[in-house]
């Protein structure tokens, strides 16, 4: 016996391409078994019902509507005055309590910034608001965009912008309204 089980450990260690379990070897078989999803209407029923009830009581995920709508088109005006420097096109839309943070730390209210604007000493050359979202919670819009562009000032100079802009928009009766901005430099 002794000879006969050398010679089944051998060809164990030699041969790894035979089939062990035939050969008296004690490693385990790494077999893996499949299992086939069954889908139907009944197992896509129940999440399309939950997903239709959180979004009817306001909880589910956010899809654009009216007030999405109407931040996004705050926010476009914004830029678009922002480039043109008109304050008057600004104004508006800012709230009475703003809160306005500068990337360089400087923070502004309401009528500090729409001087700052008025007197500017420079223009923007190019100003993209990039990958902008809009989340509505309750009366407050989270609004999130990547600020791309290029002030030139008065003296020539160029200066390119890079930041991450965080701005909180609040609905005043009908309104919304710029609450808070805060920029981080890329």
């Amino acid at each position: 016996m002794g000879k006969n089980v050398r010679r089944r450990s051998i060809l164990c260690v030699l041969k790894p391409t035979l089939d062990k379990s035939l050969r008296g070897c004690n490693t385990a078989l790494n077999q893996k078994t499949e299992e086939t999803m069954n889908i139907n209407r009944r197992t896509l029923l129940l999440p399309a019902l939950a997903t239709a009830l959180a979004v009817g009581l306001g909880v589910g995920p956010a899809f654009a509507g009216p007030d999405e709508d109407a931040v996004a088109k705050g926010v476009e005006a914004f830029r678009v005055a922002q480039l043109a420097g008109n304050a008057d096109g600004i104004a508006p839309l800012l709230a009475e309590e703003l809160s306005y943070s500068h990337s360089s730390g400087a923070v502004d209210d309401k009528a500090k910034l729409l001087a700052g604007v008025k007197g500017a000493n420079y223009k923007w050359t190019t100003l993209e608001y990039k990958n902008p979202t809009v989340r509505i919670v309750g009366p407050a819009a989270i609004v999130r965009f990547n600020f791309v562009g290029e002030q030139e000032f008065t003296d020539g100079k160029k200066t390119p912008q890079n930041l991450h802009i965080l701005m909180n928009w609040q609905k005043q009766g009908n309104d919304w309204k710029l609450l808070s901005r805060g920029a981080t430099k890329l």
